[in-house]
């Protein structure tokens, strides 16, 4: 997990905040990653194709909630297929 640290406690509506502005932003369109607010902060919970993407949607949420602890649990996905066949036993 990544974390990033701010100084004020996210407020109630953090999450639905979030998940607007991964959805509505042009550049990201992303739905499928799920912000859950924690004791300390909020949690980005999902999975992208690239780490570039991952990196870049962490960048626009600490960009946007600068004060918010953000920690991301948002894993990458093989979008390639397999090389190797699958020994099924």
């Amino acid at each position: 997990m990544t974390e990033q640290h701010g100084a004020a406690p996210p407020d109630a509506y953090i999450e639905a905040e979030i998940h607007r502005l991964l959805a509505e932003d042009p550049a990201v369109a992303e739905q499928g990653i799920t912000a859950v607010h924690r004791e300390r902060g909020v949690v980005l919970y999902g999975e992208v194709e690239s780490p570039h993407r991952r990196d870049e949607i962490l960048r626009r949420v600490t960009e946007r909630f600068p004060d918010v602890p953000i920690t991301s649990d948002i894993g990458v996905i093989r979008t390639q297929a397999p090389s190797q066949v699958e020994e099924l036993p």
